[in-house]
């Protein structure tokens, strides 16, 4: 995987799923992509699956912001809350809708410009979300992703809150 340092390393990008009021994990995923764009959608899929219905809204950070997967999560009928892109016309307003987006797309640019959307962000980090952000897992010889994503599931389900 491409490294912060512009190497190449072996890693993988371990996703959590959590319920922002009581921290509780609700989905792992793992891949050995450098990149979050692209894992919304999979992720709220995944939890629709495994729960029977898909969470009505999905908070994320910016690097998830995947036209794509916004497009996907409102025919699904979930409430993206990502932050727009800069753009890089500085003198466009991010939140103003562009005349090639389709409804969703522009449904999110004007939501995400409001106070509303402004006071819902910071809930995407919960307690087990910040701590969970860049856990160090302990090394040890993983083979595969799939064992990879059974320990990243045992870290997430054996760590409290508020010891990770």
């Amino acid at each position: 995987m491409k490294m912060a340092d512009g190497g190449f390393r072996p890693a993988y990008n371990v996703q959590f799923a959590s319920d922002t009021t009581s921290g509780a994990i609700a989905g792992v995923a793992v891949d050995n992509s450098g990149s979050d764009m692209g894992k919304m959608a999979p992720m709220s899929e995944a939890l629709g699956e495994h729960y029977g219905q898909r969470p009505g809204e999905h908070l994320a950070a910016g690097g998830y912001a995947k036209l794509d997967d916004i497009k996907a999560l409102a025919e699904a009928g979930v409430t993206a809350c990502v932050p727009v892109p800069t753009p890089r016309d500085k003198t466009r307003d991010p939140h103003a809708p562009q005349h090639a987006d389709a409804p969703a797309i522009a449904d999110w640019r004007e939501r995400m410009g409001t106070e509303q959307a402004r006071e819902i962000y910071p809930g995407r980090f919960t307690k087990s979300g910040r701590r969970l952000r860049n856990v160090a897992m302990p090394r040890r010889a993983i083979a595969g992703c799939g064992s990879s994503w059974c320990a990243a599931s045992i870290r997430s389900a054996t760590s409290p809150c508020g010891t990770v």
